[in-house]
């Protein structure tokens, strides 16, 4: 797995360098019920929100993949609020998905598989604690299952050190701005970061897991 991801991650321009003309965007904090009829929420941070929003939102299942921040202490957070590690929330994705065709359990192996759940604090050339791996799990199910999973992933040998993703309770999410949703499909082109570390580790995962893509990729 190591081979999939770390060649995308070193030496790269930070995602941390969003482009400064956007405003900030009035937040709203989920405190809803979190599931609609028949579909399941999965909370993932693994790093730069753009590049693991843009691989998950490809897999069947999926029916949604909202880029927002979790974890932290700070209500409404801006991305720049975010980014100065001052509200200890990190970048996450919300996935929303039918687990009648996606299994949580399915969805935390491709997490596994979509960043380098080793490094603390850090992926590639993002560093701090808002690109921190973490699975924020909605209920004791999803808890077993992480949990499960994380410890069959450090046994598998895949790794050549052992995974620091964070496993917790989910407690608040907020969505980000509107210019950080589907980011990579509207900016790929444009944003060196996309173009230099989003695009290969997009390529590279639709190649491998191209059976568990939708029909129309």
């Amino acid at each position: 797995m190591l081979s999939f991801v770390l060649p995308f991650l070193l030496l790269q321009p930070g995602c941390s360098q969003a482009p400064k003309q956007i405003q900030k965007k009035t937040l709203t904090s989920d405190k809803k019920n979190e599931s609609m009829e028949g579909l399941e929420i999965a909370t993932l941070g693994a790093g730069c929100f753009w590049c693991i929003e843009a691989l998950f939102q490809d897999l069947k299942g999926v029916e949604k993949v909202e880029s927002g921040y979790a974890g932290g202490k700070v209500d409404h957070p801006s991305y720049k609020e975010v980014c100065e590690e001052t509200t200890g929330h990190a970048e996450v994705i919300r996935v929303t998905f039918d687990p009648k065709v996606i299994s949580f359990a399915e969805i935390v192996e491709l997490f596994w598989a979509a960043h380098n759940p080793t490094t603390l604090n850090r992926q590639g050339n993002d560093v701090g604690t808002q690109y921190r791996s973490a699975i924020f799990y909605h209920n004791e199910a999803q808890k077993t299952t992480a949990e499960a999973s994380k410890k069959a992933a450090n046994a598998s040998g895949d790794f050549d050190a052992p995974i620091v993703t964070e496993i917790t309770a989910f407690t608040n999410y907020y969505p980000a701005e509107d210019y950080h949703q589907d980011y990579f499909n509207l900016n790929g082109n444009k944003n060196p970061y996309c173009s230099s570390v989003v695009a290969p580790k997009v390529a590279k995962f639709r190649k491998k897991y191209a059976d568990k893509l939708k029909s129309s990729k």
